[in-house]
């Protein structure tokens, strides 16, 4: 077993984000890591293309020989990578957007006559009758629940919110 192997998923974690410089079978890779599977210790890099596009290589823990890091990488950069597969539709919120989003969604259930509660250990996961969560940004794609009758009930009451706001 290689010793990058021998590494748990915290320490591969410190290489997130980072430029680093991979020999895996004999062969060298550069790039940013974008993430590393906690599992086979695989290695996701992403290069940034002159020409604006963006190439993504996958390295096969097993073969990896030595990572070294190049560059600890700036904030702009971690950005960048943390956004780099989200759809265009989807955006930031800031934390007094999300708050509003909550507190219109919490009026418009109690509204509905569906029991609502914050969770405790979260004030930002809203809790309906205990059986379904509601996490930030509060669409209908943000509900968990075990119970599909409810959770496709309360995904409609949040479309029907999100339609009457806009």
């Amino acid at each position: 077993m290689n010793e990058w192997m021998k590494k748990g998923p915290l320490e591969w974690q410190d290489y997130t984000y980072k430029a680093v410089s991979v020999t895996a079978s004999d062969k060298e890779y550069k790039g940013w890591v974008l993430t590393t599977d906690p599992v086979s210790a695989n290695i996701v890099l992403v290069n940034f293309l002159e020409d604006g596009s963006v190439s993504v290589t996958g390295i096969m823990g097993h073969a990896v020989q030595t990572v070294e890091i190049v560059n600890e990488g700036d904030h702009s950069m971690r950005e960048k990578l943390m956004h780099l597969f989200m759809s265009g539709d989807c955006k930031a919120y800031s934390p007094e957007d999300l708050e509003k989003r909550k507190n219109s969604l919490k009026k418009w259930l109690e509204k509905n006559h569906i029991p609502i509660t914050e969770q405790r250990d979260s004030q930002k996961t809203l809790c309906v009758a205990g059986v379904l969560t509601i996490d930030p940004p509060y669409g209908p794609e943000n509900c968990n629940s075990s119970n599909e009758i409810i959770l496709s009930r309360v995904q409609d009451l949040i479309q029907g919110h999100l339609e009457a706001s806009q």
